[in-house]
């Protein structure tokens, strides 16, 4: 089973209960993975709310590919930025945008990670039609390293943004030039209406995205529970099995024998003295090996 977290590379402390990291760059996010529990995981290389480029060393960048085939079974995923919106109409946030993903997708090369995962944004009136259009523009004018695929995330898809319906995953992955793959979700497929909160929804909702998308183009999910009812376009994240997905949900999923192998990261909260340790050990013991 991979699971893991989306972990920091700052060499200060993120928790108070956690070690100080031994290296001071990206290599620390091996040492916190290790220290979680996880075996695979996701790591910003950048402040992801500023435009500011990755500032890592080609030293650092072998310390990290080292210590990860050493230590974890791995992928590695890199999130991309939360200012980049790849359905902008906007010339100035378009070019923003292709620049900051075409940085992330070579520091993938230079780091070994073979997924950078992105949101489609937001039309902001544009419309969906033309929204998805500019999507597939910024992702084709990308020169993508041979060995780094870019993941489209689903949404929960407040206001104009887009990938809350599979459909638009499904325009993005058909009509672009790269080979695209998918990341899903679990917190923003359930707010935007997807109900994972039963096994028989589960069930319902893997169906639908293996005929929408097609199941061999999910390369990674984001396992979160939600906080919101299903349906509400809210954002926001659970610890495992105590949202409103909830356990029954959860365990549908985890054990969905067409998600077996898909790596599972966690962006979960660090609430009541639960953090990323305690929510990776509840996934294992939700799987039934």
């Amino acid at each position: 089973m991979r699971v893991g977290a989306h972990v920091s590379m700052s060499s200060s402390k993120v928790s108070s209960d956690e070690e100080t990291p031994p290296h001071g760059n990206v290599a620390n996010a091996v040492h916190r993975q290790v220290a979680f529990g996880g075996n695979c995981g996701q790591i910003f290389t950048t402040s992801p709310q500023v435009w500011r480029d990755p500032e890592i060393t080609d030293e650092e960048a072998e310390l990290f590919r080292r210590e990860t085939a050493e230590k974890l079974d791995g992928p590695w995923v890199i999130h991309s930025s939360y200012l980049v919106n790849l359905c902008t109409p906007k010339d100035g946030l378009r070019q923003k945008s292709l620049d900051s993903m075409q940085t992330e997708v070579d520091m993938a090369e230079k780091l070994g990670i073979p997924y950078v995962n992105v949101h489609l944004g937001a039309h902001t009136g544009a419309g969906e039609e033309q929204g998805l259009k500019n999507a597939v523009s910024v992702l084709d004018d990308l020169d993508v390293p041979e060995d780094v695929t870019i993941l489209i995330e689903s949404d929960a898809g407040s206001g104009t943004k887009m990938g809350d319906d599979f459909e638009h995953l499904a325009y993005v992955v058909e009509h672009s030039e790269q080979d695209l793959d998918i990341c899903l979700d679990t917190a923003h497929a359930f707010a935007a209406g997807y109900d994972l909160s039963t096994a028989e929804g589960v069930e319902e909702t893997v169906a639908e995205l293996d005929e929408v998308v097609g199941l061999e183009h999910l390369q990674c999910v984001h396992l979160n529970d939600s906080k919101h009812e299903c349906g509400t376009n809210k954002d926001e994240h659970a610890l495992i099995g105590e949202g409103l997905i909830g356990e029954e949900g959860m365990r549908a999923f985890v054990n969905h024998p067409d998600l077996a192998d898909v790596p599972l990261v966690l962006e979960t909260p660090t609430e009541d003295g639960k953090g990323f340790a305690w929510n990776i050990a509840r996934v294992r013991e939700l799987r039934e090996d």
